[in-house]
């Protein structure tokens, strides 16, 4: 989830600013979970490597975002690898530094308990969307849950979402080619617009109309 930039200063007074560089592994699966992370500037990459050495990627993640929030549970493991996909700059926090803070501020508390339950939402979506939706249906969900992340009370109609469609087909278990052509569909039927590394959701509608049975 993002949160908003008005309580950046509580993880800023809690925790120490970390840079990492392209391709720098933030932490890998089964390391200890310790630090909450903040992005403050750009883009990380979720993903867990499976038995057979293959990469699954869960989620890009840009500023604003939260991870790490495997750090509440004690005593638990990293469930997934967390790598800078460009420049990166976070703010990573003990969450006993952080925890003073909640006292002083309702919506940072708020913000944390948000956090884990739409880490859970977003694990049953995964599960829903991997063995009952078909490419169309996929691809549609994925946008419309990008656009309410990216534009949360910031009453946006149009979006632009900065995926590539090779990132788009990663990530809602697609070849990159049928990603492709059903975005074209959506083109020719006004729901979206393609741009380089970028696509702008024009009718939010259409999209979810799609996922109604």
């Amino acid at each position: 989830m993002k949160i908003n930039e008005n309580l950046f200063h509580f993880f800023e007074q809690a925790g120490t600013k970390v840079i990492y560089h392209p391709n720098d592994i933030i932490y890998m699966q089964e390391d200890d979970s310790t630090n909450l992370y903040l992005i403050l500037k750009g883009r990380v990459r979720v993903f867990n490597i499976n038995p057979m050495g293959e990469e699954i990627t869960f989620e890009f993640l840009n500023k604003g975002r939260i991870f790490g929030e495997s750090s509440f549970f004690q005593n638990s493991l990293r469930p997934t690898t967390v790598m800078a996909v460009n420049e990166v700059e976070l703010i990573s926090c003990y969450l006993d530094d952080l925890y003073p803070y909640l006292s002083e501020s309702k919506e940072l508390t708020i913000a944390l308990l948000q956090l884990l339950s739409q880490t859970c939402d977003y694990m049953t979506s995964l599960l829903k969307k991997a063995y009952t939706y078909n490419r169309y249906e996929k691809i549609a969900s994925f946008l419309l849950e990008q656009t309410v992340t990216d534009n949360i009370n910031k009453g946006i109609v149009n979006s632009t979402l900065p995926y590539t469609h090779e990132e788009i087909a990663t990530l809602v278990g697609l070849s990159r080619v049928t990603v492709t052509k059903v975005l074209n569909d959506f083109v020719k039927k006004g729901y979206i617009k393609n741009k380089y590394r970028k696509i702008i959701i024009l009718n939010k509608k259409a999209l979810a109309q799609l996922l109604d049975h």
